[in-house]
């Protein structure tokens, strides 16, 4: 039987690869947030409040979670506490959201681990950035990412953080990397350019249906009014009920509303460019009650006026 001047079996070909596409995209699309990884002096998880951080994420209507990214601060973190946090996160969210682990290491072997370790934990797709101490060339990254890619079949966003791996992306390499059928996405740094320039530039050398996100907050609205496909936000991962609105007005192109909502939120975006959005972050997870633990040493938290320039600064926000 024909439906359409299809077979069938085309039809249900083409369902499956669509389903397929779908199940792969949706960690990549709209607000990803990031979570803190609240942990005492000895490395070990406060699962309470790792728990409620992501109630909130969930309550939010967050798009995804971003599990141990940066500001999830997997870099300080044994290897035996990521897989903690992944599970506990795997067992409070339950389903209800996407669940980006990430998975940047030193050694393909422990990112293969981690990775191995997140798709039999339950997770729902992969985030790594190219971590290293000796600078790496890309013939070095390319064969990094391959081999994680290779070892489950979850989708693999690529995490593009030259500020903190001294590595940056080039189009050629990230080209190269898309055609890998499990590496779906990129997280972006905000450009120098204007992403409306940027964007429309990267989208045209990447395939069809790559995700493209950008990340650093105070570019939010821009970055998705010019039509994004993601936004990784650090301080989305505190106040996901502040960064789900402004994401959500980007993308309707509510332009009235963005203003609004970035007007509010200048004081935070001050500091976050001052003293980095983790340090804020874990500010603005005290002032709300979530935390009680530091950042992991050498890290040190905000305090006397650096605390109180956020404390004012969330006032404005009425959380």
């Amino acid at each position: 039987m024909r439906i359409l001047g299809l077979p069938k079996v085309t039809i249900r070909r083409e369902a499956a690869r669509i389903k397929n596409w779908v199940m792969i995209m949706k960690p990549f699309t709209g607000l990803s947030a990031f979570p803190l990884t609240p942990v005492d002096a000895q490395g070990r998880i406060d699962e309470t409040a790792l728990g409620n951080i992501l109630e909130r994420i969930v309550a939010s209507g967050a798009d995804s979670i971003g599990l141990l990214g940066s500001t999830g601060t997997y870099a300080y973190l044994s290897t035996e506490t990521r897989k903690a946090a992944t599970r506990l996160a795997v067992e409070v969210v339950a389903g209800r959201t996407p669940l980006i682990i990430g998975v940047g290491a030193m050694r393909t072997d422990t990112a293969t681990a981690l990775a191995t370790d997140a798709k039999e934990a339950g997770a729902d797709a992969l985030l790594m950035a190219p971590v290293s101490y000796t600078p790496l060339f890309d013939a070095e990254v390319f064969a990094h990412y391959t081999t994680v890619a290779d070892a489950t079949d979850l989708p693999l966003c690529i995490y593009n953080n030259p500020s903190t791996t001294h590595f940056t992306f080039t189009t050629e390499l990230l080209t190269r990397l898309a055609r890998h059928p499990r590496i779906a996405a990129v997280k972006m740094p905000l450009p120098k350019s204007p992403i409306t320039s940027d964007l429309p530039k990267l989208r045209a050398a990447m395939p069809r249906n790559f995700s493209i996100g950008y990340s650093s907050d105070w570019g939010a609205g821009e970055a998705m009014q010019a039509g994004a496909d993601a936004f990784y936000s650090s301080v989305g991962g505190t106040i996901p009920d502040v960064m789900v609105p402004l994401v959500r007005a980007a993308m309707r192109h509510d332009y009235a509303e963005v203003e609004r909502l970035n007007d509010c939120l200048q004081p935070l975006w001050t500091l976050c460019r001052k003293y980095g959005s983790l340090r804020v972050s874990f500010a603005l997870a005290r002032l709300l009650g979530l935390i009680e633990s530091d950042p992991p040493l050498p890290l040190q938290a905000l305090e006397g006026d650096e605390y109180a320039q956020t404390e004012m600064a969330m006032s404005a926000l009425n959380i």
